[in-house]
């Protein structure tokens, strides 16, 4: 599958969960968003992303060039997870169900 701009961009340019500029905003058609914003709350920079109904994570950054490299890296990171989930009716959910956890666990603390 793919990742597509979230909501046909419109979102860029607007405020984010953490009270910055929307920059770039992806949502992979299986169900998993990322967002960078600038001159947030906390941080200059922030990546926020999840996996829906699963996982939410936020990192925080001080320049934009490692901000710019780290939201690459995650959303195909991201996409790998979403790949992996199980789907409606799959008999080996519940193995499928734990990996992906162990999974997202992972990135967590592989982008922390």
């Amino acid at each position: 599958m793919a990742w597509r701009a979230f909501d046909d961009g419109r979102t860029i340019g607007s405020s984010g969960s953490e009270q910055g500029v929307i920059l770039r905003d992806d949502e992979h058609d299986d169900g998993a968003r990322i967002t960078l914003e600038r001159d947030g709350a906390i941080a200059p920079f922030a990546i926020t992303c999840g996996v829906y109904g699963w996982m939410l994570h936020t990192r925080f950054f001080s320049r934009e060039a490692e901000a710019e490299q780290a939201y690459d890296e995650m959303r195909a990171a991201l996409g790998r997870i979403v790949d992996a989930l199980p789907r409606i009716g799959d008999p080996d959910a519940r193995n499928k169900s734990y990996e992906a956890s162990v999974a997202m666990a992972a990135f967590a603390d592989r982008y922390p």
